[in-house]
């Protein structure tokens, strides 16, 4: 097992990924909008492996960066699907309950390192 692989947020990211690839996935969702979610949510995950496997706190840093900052797109994603009613309320606020979660860690991690690079 890889040390990404045993980290939660690492493990939270994968879970969303899932949730918004299913909603990606809706008929009614057009396919551009539907892409760039999957990708997006897709993005979260990768960053924070490829950023685990960094050697200096800045390099793990700037991935980490990156993975938040995909967080902040799936939501504003979201916000824009929810406001057409693409999705129902139930599935905007689980999707945006696990972003916020995961934006919260990593925002974390990233103060945690701007510390190591001091």
């Amino acid at each position: 097992m890889f040390d990404f692989q045993k980290l939660e947020v690492y493990k939270k990211a994968k879970e969303l990924h899932i949730h918004l690839k299913s909603i990606s996935k809706e008929k009614s969702l057009n396919k551009i909008i539907a892409d760039q979610l999957f990708r997006a949510s897709l993005s979260i995950p990768l960053n924070i492996a490829e950023g685990s496997g960094r050697f200096t706190p800045k390099d793990r840093r700037n991935f980490f960066i990156i993975s938040r900052s995909s967080v902040f797109e799936c939501v504003a994603i979201l916000d824009s699907i929810g406001d057409e009613n693409f999705i129902s309320t139930e599935r905007y606020n689980e999707a945006l309950k696990a972003a916020d979660e995961i934006s919260r860690i990593l925002y974390t991690m990233i103060k945690n390192l701007d510390k190591k690079s001091e």
